[in-house]
């Protein structure tokens, strides 16, 4: 755990719901439960610039979704309607108070998820960068980008035992805006990437790969990767994932506030869409959401890591704006 978020007062812990095992991260009591959730194949860690500064304003929880960091692994069981109903009962038993629901991208559907199906434990949500109707079948696999990392993730990660993210790192394709052909990673800092992760695994053979000398955003997805169950990926790649959550069914549903945070995207001749959501999406969403504000945020899809100032703004901003009696 970082320094900043030590002296902020968080500590880490486990709850265990009868099923599987949740790693979180807890801060000081001081206002609302505001829970987040990372991304896939993201761990908790990836909210460490906003943790503290959320803290002086929220009671903030941030967890480790089962297949995730250290929460349990349950290969053939990752559903959202699983994972839904593993962060119900950490909202009844641990949080213990309706709660602000911000989650990134797979995240920002489960907050959609327990605000449908847990509506008495959720205060208000805020989606951010979800793939909402992009991530439904088969449009997920015909149409976005994110089928073919999770495909490259669930063929070439390998096991808890033998990680290979130097294979995966190594057939990475990136689509460029206005560019018809992708990019990959430079030769020269795939080598030095994969040098230190191998270096990395003869010196900690154990642990979670962390490689803080390097940029951020590549570190905390590293060591996500590291900790990761591909099987996750895998069960998004043959579909299995979506079954029984219908987006526009659950959007409909909703009665507590809702805060849409749409990052930037493309379209691409080769990949379909590249991010999230498209403005189509975004205004259907509009339509079915009655509670509904909305802010486009001009940067990548893990928002709160890359526009950290923004993020924390805007979770604030909204939170004034909710009763103060559920």
């Amino acid at each position: 755990m970082m320094k900043s978020i030590q002296r902020a007062g968080f500590r880490e812990s486990n709850y265990n719901t009868g099923e599987v095992t949740l790693h979180y991260a807890v801060g000081p009591a001081n206002g609302w439960p505001l829970v987040l959730i990372p991304a896939q194949a993201m761990p908790w860690e990836s909210y460490q610039r906003v943790l503290p500064e959320l803290s002086k304003h929220f009671r903030v929880f941030a967890i480790d979704v089962r297949g995730h960091g250290k929460s349990s692994w349950t290969p053939g069981a990752y559903t959202f309607n699983n994972i839904g109903q593993d962060l119900k009962t950490f909202l009844k038993e641990v949080v213990s108070e309706p709660a602000i629901i911000s989650g990134n991208s797979s995240g920002g559907l489960v907050a959609v998820w327990l605000a449908v199906y847990a509506p008495e434990l959720v205060r208000a949500i805020v989606p951010e960068d979800p793939p909402l109707f992009s991530a439904e079948w088969p449009r997920f696999r015909d149409d976005c980008y994110a089928y073919h990392l999770f495909k490259l993730a669930a063929e070439t990660l390998g096991t808890d035992k033998k990680r290979n993210l130097a294979q995966f790192f190594a057939r990475l394709e990136i689509p460029i805006e206005g560019r018809k052909r992708p990019t990959k990673i430079p030769t020269p800092l795939f080598k030095i990437i994969s040098g230190l992760i191998y270096i990395y695994i003869l010196i900690f053979p154990n642990r979670p790969i962390d490689l803080p000398f390097l940029p951020l955003e590549t570190r905390v997805m590293i060591k996500g990767l590291s900790m990761y169950d591909p099987d996750f990926s895998r069960a998004c790649v043959d579909g299995s994932m979506f079954t029984g959550f219908d987006h526009a069914a659950a959007l409909a549903k909703i009665k507590c506030p809702t805060l849409l945070l749409q990052a930037n995207w493309f379209r691409h001749e080769k990949y379909g869409l590249v991010g999230a959501m498209d403005d189509q999406d975004v205004a259907k969403v509009r339509s079915l959401v009655k509670d509904f504000h909305y802010v486009q945020v001009d940067t990548g899809h893990v928002i709160h890591l890359e526009e950290p100032e923004i993020f924390i703004k805007e979770i604030i901003r909204f939170s004034s704006t909710l009763p103060q009696v559920t």
